[in-house]
């Protein structure tokens, strides 16, 4: 069954240019599927269309019967006195009305009117069927899964900051249970945590995928098939992100291999046109035999000659050191808002070593990165550097001296080069031609991003740290900061939530979280491998120490044999609310005996679910 259904779509902002020009594709019901494409391609602008915030200029969209579209970026306005909770709730609307429904139809079932009885045992079903009695149980799953603390819960919405308000809208899209999920960029505002429970929901959720994003790992994790949107039209891939890139250079190499045949082809056909026309002067035949040939040249199909992207013609310049110490945090503390973010942090770093500083938003990431570059001072303890050591930094927050300043100019005031010298170091980061005139504040993020590191480059470095550095980029500039930095042989420490960026840099992994910073030197791989072994051993020695404080168990029966009569309690249970049921159907024209019943239902879910509990303690101790 077709979900989606993108049949020859065009749609332009500019009268010169069509930025999708005849896209068309089908996703089936139940696909995870990758949307990926530069910055411009029109992704973002498809989203736009399908949700209908947008109209098409020519071809159809069509969705499937009763299937209900949600998108990420999309944030509703509430009104003014909204709090996170209320909108939370409000996913559950549908909900609230049947509630409401059931109330009225309880108040004038008094009448005993068939009909009446009739309508209530419906709406009954559809609340239960829709989850009614789960409405507070999931809204509280999702808002711990994805970082939404009960603090946060209480304040205004529009109080909230942009990254707040698309993470409260995650949650309340996933509380919906939409039929088919349009994610644009879902991960950009979560921590990894959030990042790995959202992946986990994804890998269960039963509906369609349509995700936009530039977190490669993401795309890894949950795609299984991929769409590139290229010159306004679509090229498929079938499988995730790591699949599409190996089957891309395939094809690019197969199609060099063909215009390279053609070429070939074309210069041999062309020669021997020539030399006919040439020995046809004076012969009708010879002249005929070349024209022809000149014509079926000029139908010859021409394979179009793949483009190889430009790299980065220019590395980080390094000045090498290779002494003990390249930095050193001796003891440091601080706190805000009587809040500890570090206490007594002690760590050192050489020279070469890739660390990667990972933890939760809000551990204190950036505050650590801040202490380290002399932008913020700590409660107590210091941060030492090695005598001959070279920082360069790139925050999260790109500034510059004068926005209103063109590129070349920032340039030649900051780094005190020449005009030649900077258009030079701007065509490396690919910023050509009259593009290098652009004022800085005209900037997207990711060009105001391409552009600091690009004037970092100017500089000897021995100790790189990057603050998100891919938060603005997209795949294709994330790929040239990666080879830019593949070639970096020096310190670099970066604070990253692409998981597939610290994957490919780090050996040494630094966790900050409950005011301190857990050092594990290897990869992140490695470091994940050995976290989930910690955990491991830390549940089995739980379930010891539940042994040793439990030692009550009925004495003769095995956990196995305890489960087993579980079971078959439960399996009571449940024939128990199997005859309550039936006998809600027999007196579903009773009011009395109805609302009784019901009663009697809820307690005996309550019950079952008591039991199941039990059973699944026992069976993670087993």
């Amino acid at each position: 069954m077709i979900d989606i259904s993108i049949q020859s779509l065009v749609k332009a902002f500019d009268v010169e240019k069509n930025i999708l020009d005849g896209l068309t594709f089908n996703i089936q019901a139940g696909e995870r599927v990758g949307l990926l494409g530069k910055n411009g391609a029109g992704k973002t602008t498809l989203f736009r269309l399908l949700v209908g915030e947008i109209e098409k200029d020519e071809g159809e969209i069509i969705i499937g019967t009763n299937k209900r579209l949600g998108l990420i970026s999309q944030i509703p306005k509430y009104p003014a006195d909204y709090t996170t909770e209320d909108v939370l709730k409000s996913a559950h609307e549908r909900l609230h009305k049947l509630q409401a429904e059931l109330d009225r139809l309880g108040e004038e079932m008094a009448s005993g009117d068939a009909n009446t009885l009739a309508q209530y045992d419906k709406a009954l079903a559809a609340f239960e069927q829709q989850g009614g009695y789960e409405m507070d149980t999931d809204r509280n799953r999702v808002a711990n899964g994805l970082d939404i603390p009960a603090a946060m819960r209480t304040q205004q919405f529009s109080a909230l900051s942009g990254g707040e308000k698309t993470r409260v809208n995650l949650a309340r899209l996933i509380l919906e249970k939409t039929d088919i999920l349009l994610l644009d960029e879902p991960t950009n505002h979560l921590d990894l945590k959030s990042t790995q429970w959202l992946e986990g929901y994804l890998e269960k959720f039963p509906g369609t995928v349509l995700v936009i994003s530039h977190d490669r790992y993401f795309l890894d994790t949950i795609v299984t098939r991929t769409i590139e949107i290229s010159a306004g039209k679509a090229e498929f891939y079938s499988g995730n992100y790591s699949y599409y890139i190996d089957e891309k250079e395939r094809r690019r190499t197969e199609q060099e291999e063909k215009w390279k045949r053609e070429q070939s082809e074309i210069e041999r056909l062309g020669s021997r046109a020539e030399q006919m026309t040439g020995w046809g002067s004076g012969n009708k035949k010879m002249a005929k035999k070349a024209k022809a040939m000149k014509s079926r040249l000029a139908r010859m199909e021409r394979t179009e000659r793949p483009m190889s992207e430009k790299q980065l013609g220019t590395r980080l310049t390094e000045k090498s050191f290779h002494g003990d110490a390249l930095m050193t945090l001796q003891k440091l503390t601080k706190s805000f808002d009587n809040r500890t973010l570090f206490d007594g942090i002690d760590i050192s770093v050489v020279g070469g070593e890739r660390i990667a500083l990972i933890g939760e938003n809000g551990a204190g990431k950036s505050t650590l990165l801040k202490l380290i570059m002399n932008e913020d001072q700590p409660d107590t303890g210091a941060v030492k550097f090695g005598p001959t050591v070279k920082k360069a930094y790139l925050p999260q927050n790109i500034k510059f001296e004068d926005p209103c300043r063109n590129m070349v100019d920032t340039l030649i005031y900051e780094l005190g080069v020449s005009t030649q010298t900077a258009r030079n170091q701007l065509g490396t980061f690919k910023f050509h031609g009259e593009d290098v005139f652009t004022q800085v504040s005209a900037l997207s993020g990711g060009e105001q991003s391409r552009l600091r590191l690009c004037m970092l480059m100017a500089g000897n470095t021995n100790l790189l740290i990057l603050d998100e550095p891919t938060n603005h980029l997209d795949i294709q500039s994330r790929e040239w900061m990666e080879e830019m930095l593949d070639d970096y042989s020096e310190a670099l420490l970066v604070v990253s939530h692409d998981r597939y960026f610290i994957s490919r840099f780090a050996n040494r992994i630094w966790v900050l979280e409950n005011g301190n910073i857990t050092d594990f030197k290897g990869s992140y791989e490695e470091y994940l491998r050995h976290r989930a072994q910690t955990q491991r051993f830390a549940q089995i020695e739980k379930s010891k120490a539940k042994k040793e404080k439990k030692p009550a168990r009925k004495k003769g029966i095995s956990p196995g044999k305890q489960l087993e009569k579980l079971e078959k309690e439960i399996a009571a249970l449940e024939e128990q609310k199997a005859a309550l049921t039936s006998e809600m159907e027999v007196n579903s024209s009773d009011y009395e005996a109805l609302m009784a019943l019901t009663e009697k239902a809820a307690e005996l879910d309550c019950e079952i679910t008591k039991q199941y509990t039990k059973w699944e303690a026992l069976s993670e101790e087993l």
